[in-house]
């Protein structure tokens, strides 16, 4: 099936057929060999070496959440990219941040960024969060057999629900299988690490700048015991990523607000090499 418009000037039939508001189930209909999960790879001895994305980290406060990851991307013991991007806007209240094979995945959070404005044309109306964290869920599945390969992608999915009006994140394993994480959560490699971090710094009554400081300093750490996490790089003016979601929607900081931000977490670990004591001051 291809949109070829030329000789009678008209789509083809199945673009002017009513049918699903899911892309993916469009998609899987008419042209299923498009779809990632559908693909077939041949016999290959042992593990794919591919360049694989890292740590992602997620904080709430009040009135929205933080997503950030850092910039490394390793394959094996070396290092493939140091300055991958891996935090990505799904729609205008949301985000994905990608752990795991990195091809693959940039693929996924294309194919969701369009699966959920398909369903905003088709319907006329937003998916609520947790529909979004659903559709999220179902396409991981359906790369269950490359996991199982080992091209694995595990997400960290993390949004502005505007009807409960306060940030939530969604975390998933391999398989599909998807969790709400209340106040904070991680995924890949450095994931325990930054977790560790988290759990230390993180409280109730954050405010923005506290929760944007926190990722920043659990990537630190993470980076700091975890060689596949790189962590702020300022010789090669490389930082983490990091996105802010409220009511007013999806916002990348710039890369000079990351730059402090990183800063001040490289002062304040000179003056405690051990990590701040339950403190973001």
């Amino acid at each position: 099936m291809e949109a070829k418009t030329s000789g009678t000037g008209r789509l083809p039939a199945a673009f002017l057929t009513p049918g699903s508001s899911s892309f993916m189930d469009f998609l899987s209909e008419h042209q299923p060999e498009l779809l990632p999960g559908r693909r077939t790879l041949p016999p290959v001895q042992g593990v794919i070496e591919a360049p694989h994305g890292t740590t992602i980290v997620a904080v709430t406060f009040p009135g929205g959440v933080v997503l950030a990851g850092d910039r490394r991307a390793t394959m094996g013991n070396v290092i493939a990219q140091r300055d991958i991007e891996k935090v990505f806007p799904a729609d205008e209240y949301s985000a994905v941040g990608i752990a795991g094979t990195a091809g693959l995945a940039v693929e996924m959070v294309k194919l969701f960024q369009l699966e959920l404005e398909h369903f905003e044309k088709v319907e006329g109306a937003q998916l609520s969060l947790e529909g979004k964290a659903n559709r999220l869920s179902t396409m991981i599945r359906s790369n269950l057999g490359m996991a199982m390969q080992g091209l694995a992608v595990v997400p960290l999915f993390a949004g502005y629900d505007v009807d409960r009006e306060k940030g939530r994140i969604f975390s998933y394993d391999v398989t599909g299988g998807r969790s709400e994480e209340h106040g904070y959560a991680a995924t890949g490699s450095g994931s325990i690490f930054a977790r560790g971090a988290m759990k230390k710094l993180f409280r109730d009554d954050l405010s923005e700048a506290e929760a944007t400081t926190l990722v920043v300093q659990a990537l630190y750490d993470a980076a700091d015991d975890d060689s596949a996490t790189g962590g702020p790089d300022v010789a090669r003016r490389i930082y983490p990523i990091v996105t802010v979601i409220t009511e007013d929607g999806y916002r990348r900081l710039s890369e000079d607000e990351s730059s402090d931000i990183a800063r001040s977490v490289l002062e304040r670990r000179l003056e405690q090499p051990d990590g701040p004591r339950a403190s973001l001051l």
